[in-house]
């Protein structure tokens, strides 16, 4: 990392112009420790390209690291003025960020929330605790606001296991014993078609819950004709068609055969196809993947947290993990959300199709993860004298170029590991990229592929 490696000194009597210039050099770093998969990939070999804003997400991670340092150095020493008046600047970087990706949500008073009220009352009877109400928001359906002005590390909502609905729950049901003895069958499974007669039950200890969810999700997977006709010759569709072949074969599995081997426990006008893909809708658009006390991850339905919207700069991103000390999953704040503003909930780094297909909406700005994977097959070269870093990557794909720093020469807004695989395709031997006409041959060519490659999806990449 060169002279990013240098320590960093803030002085107890640092200047605010001085704490600026240290927080940048912290967050520099914390920048490149942070960074994912998909960020590495688009930023290239050279580390300096990465010392910069990456995403939306990247940055969040950074700063809160940053914080999270700052926490553990005044547990340690005696608080300092610096390190407080650090953690200001760090705080007010954090701000400054949720304005610049800020969402706008009109809330729609005249909807009523009868139905999520009396979920809320029933939630906090049975021990949870939240700052968040449920309200309507135009052109989102449902959503949480702050009731009071919450800051960073405020936990928004505290839910108690003995609500969460997880894989134990349907041990205590008839089905189980039925479904544990069929091959390949999931705890994943076994809750959807646990959900889809529970739906059902009028004594379901659930039943407020299932009365506040939709009877049509309206994602991707249960889009009409129409919607299928508009979507002809794109990837979207591609995705969704296959999403629902693999549904469809999961369904034909499993029924009619258990309806008519165990009638009684699978009421067959309970399992019908149109009542699977629903639960598959709910439990796609509304769980949660949750880490246990005992180190398994489990997919998880949780009453009222369900109801939190997405956002690319959301107010809560560390969620996933239960208290062992309450025994309860808590959802702590990680930006402040002001009273009566919408708080939103990190669903995870998805592309706009996957959230389309799955959750059924679009993200209100630019995604940094939509990208579209390309079909490349170039041979390795074994024999290179010059293994270039780019070249450790087998898959390759493309994204916007407006999210790109570098549009020069050699560069064009496109990731290097791509541009890397496809020179070494032609020159396996190149050492470096140099105006010569060998050169600005090859990208002649290079280019004059992309071009072509590009046409294919263009249905795809072109900005609404």
């Amino acid at each position: 990392m060169g002279s990013h490696a240098k320590h960093v000194s803030i002085q107890s009597s640092a200047s605010p112009g001085e704490l600026k210039s240290s927080l940048l050099l912290i967050l520099q770093r914390a920048r490149i420790i942070n960074l994912d998969e998909l960020e590495l990939y688009f930023g290239g070999e050279d580390v300096t390209d990465m010392v910069g804003f990456n995403s939306p997400r990247n940055e969040m991670e950074a700063l809160s690291s940053i914080l999270t340092a700052i926490a553990k150095l005044e547990g340690e020493h005696c608080s300092t003025t610096a390190l407080q008046e650090l953690r200001v600047v760090a705080v007010n970087s954090i701000s400054e960020l949720g304005e610049k990706f800020k969402e706008e949500k009109k809330v729609v008073t005249q909807s009523s929330c009868e139905q999520e009220k009396g979920l809320q009352q029933w939630g906090e009877d049975q021990g949870v605790k939240s700052q968040l109400e449920i309200s309507y928001f135009e052109g989102a359906g449902r959503g949480a606001v702050a009731r009071q002005d919450l800051r960073i590390g405020d936990i928004a909502l505290e839910i108690p296991l003995s609500v969460v609905i997880s894989e134990n729950l349907v041990h205590e049901y008839d089905m189980y014993s039925i479904l544990e003895k069929v091959e390949g069958m999931s705890a994943e499974t076994m809750l959807l078609l646990w959900s889809m007669k529970e739906k059902h039950n009028p004594d379901s200890k659930f039943k407020l819950y299932f009365d506040t969810l939709p009877e049509v999700f309206n994602t991707g997977l249960s889009f009409g004709m129409e919607a299928i006709m508009a979507l002809d010759g794109t990837l979207l569709l591609e995705e969704i068609v296959q999403a629902k072949e693999h549904l469809r074969a999961q369904y034909d599995e499993l029924f009619p055969s258990l309806c008519n081997d165990h009638p009684d426990v699978f009421p067959p006008e309970q399992y019908r196809w149109e009542q699977f893909l629903w639960a598959c809708e709910l439990w796609y658009s509304n769980s949660m993947k949750i880490m246990f006390s005992d180190g398994k991850l489990r997919t998880c339905l949780i009453p009222i947290a369900g109801f939190l919207n997405h956002s690319t700069c959301p107010h809560i991103m560390h969620y996933g993990k239960v208290d062992s000390t309450k025994n309860s999953i808590k959802f702590p704040l990680s930006r402040s959300c002001n009273a009566g503003e919408q708080c939103f909930l990190g669903y995870g780094s998805f592309s706009s199709s996957h959230l389309l297909t799955f959750y059924g909406f679009l993200p209100q700005l630019d995604n940094y993860y939509d990208v579209i994977p390309l079909d490349i097959d170039v041979a390795s070269n074994e024999d290179c004298e010059h293994t270039d870093p780019t070249s450790d990557w087998t898959s390759h794909m493309v994204r916007g170029t407006w999210f790109s720093k570098n549009h020069g020469i050699f560069h064009y807004g496109l990731p290097p590991p791509l541009l890397d695989c496809m020179r070494r395709s032609r020159s396996p031997f190149l050492q470096s990229m140099t105006l010569t006409p060998e050169n600005l041959e090859i990208e002649l060519e290079i280019l004059r592929d992309l071009c072509s490659m590009f046409r294919r999806y263009e249905g795809w990449t072109r900005r609404s």
